[in-house]
């Protein structure tokens, strides 16, 4: 019997700009024409979103990232998160999505998960987590928004300033929900209904695999201590709530529903990721980035091409461009080090296989 090949790969060596422009050529084939009848508003209310259109949003939305904040260029890496992150996939409710992980090069400690099966991690969170049950905490947490939709969805009901009267074309609103979704994800733009949910199913997904489903919240206990003296949330989970308050609910779930895993899988975590942490205070900013002393903002990097032509829709809208380097101006938004964060200058992709039988002997691992 032939043998199946699961294949995962990060965005293999393609550079971010070019990658986003031929996920946004896929989309403008399927573009229809202008509905004179409905303006963006109603559009987006209306708009049911296709698999692949998904997937080639999460593509662009991710090529968008990586050219941000760069990409660890570590195969062993990248084959690690990927194992945890597929083992914990494969349980979900969407386990056939080509799912992809990807880690960042950046000191920033951040999560992202774009649609259509993209989570990224950055360095800088994995040298804050320190076992693989943590890391399977915030995997989880990143892989519920996406077979949730959250992010299409909050896009969807949220308002469009002054676009009520306009007629935009299917392409043009696909363009939009691009935009809005990478704003989203990087100012962590998420409501509470959402990020509480992503909690309880995340450590379900956990526990259910044999991991602590206390990994999230010794995670968050952690990155809360780290984040102490900042004045603004900043970074993975920015839009929680009070931390407490959060690992509290985590812990009563554990208990009522009798969440009883207790693998942390330590020392296969150590062995491959590495990295030092490095205090919020010493994260050293992008361009584009307000300091923690408050300096002017740098210049940013243009914007990657698009087919769709949102800039001219968003000037009739009054509605302002997203880019790669920042989302608006970083003065405005307040100091946020860790999506600010400087990233690394390699954007491709690094390839990883995974067959089946590794990834059955990698959550045999798990149980012990």
């Amino acid at each position: 019997m032939t043998r199946l090949l699961v294949v995962v790969v990060l965005v293999c060596g393609v550079s971010g700009p070019a990658f986003a422009q031929g996920a946004i050529g896929k989309l403008a084939q399927v573009a229809g024409k202008a509905n004179t009848a409905k303006g963006l508003s109603d559009q987006i209310k209306d708009l049911v979103v296709t698999e692949q259109e998904e997937k080639d949003m999460g593509a662009t939305i991710s090529a968008r990232l990586r050219e941000k904040y760069g990409v660890v260029q570590s195969a062993p890496v990248h084959k690690y998160v990927s194992l945890v992150g597929r083992v914990l996939a494969g349980t979900s409710t969407r386990p056939n999505l080509a799912w992809t992980f990807i880690v960042l090069d950046t000191d920033g400690v951040n999560a992202f998960a774009a649609p259509g099966g993209f989570i990224h991690i950055t360095r800088g969170a994995l040298a804050l987590i320190q076992n693989e049950a943590e890391l399977a905490g915030v995997l989880g947490h990143e892989i519920v928004h996406v077979t949730e939709k959250h992010t299409l969805n909050a896009i969807k009901k949220a308002k469009v300033q002054g676009a009520a009267a306009e007629a935009v074309t299917r392409s043009e609103v696909l363009e939009y929900l691009i935009d809005r979704a990478y704003e989203n994800l990087l100012e962590n733009q998420y409501d509470r209904g959402d990020e509480t949910g992503s909690d309880q199913v995340g450590i379900r997904m956990a526990n259910g695999v044999g991991y602590a489903p206390s990994g999230l919240g010794s995670f968050l206990t952690r990155l809360s201590e780290r984040n102490k003296d900042l004045k603004e949330p900043s970074g993975v989970f920015a839009s929680h709530p009070d931390t407490k308050a959060r690992v509290d609910r985590l812990t009563k779930q554990i208990a009522s529903e009798k969440l009883t895993a207790a693998a942390t899988i330590a020392a296969r975590y150590t062995a491959t990721i590495s990295y030092t942490p490095v205090a919020v205070t010493s994260v050293v900013a992008g361009e584009g980035a307000a300091s923690l002393a408050g300096a002017t903002p740098a210049k940013t990097p243009p914007a990657a091409k698009s087919k769709f032509g949102l800039g001219g829709l968003s000037s009739k809208l009054g509605i302002e461009k997203t880019n790669t380097g920042t989302v608006a101006s970083a003065g405005s938004r307040g100091v946020n080090p860790d999506r600010d964060a400087k990233g690394g200058s390699n954007s491709r992709g690094v390839a990883v296989t995974l067959m089946p039988a590794e990834i059955a002997a990698f959550r045999k691992g798990i149980a012990g």
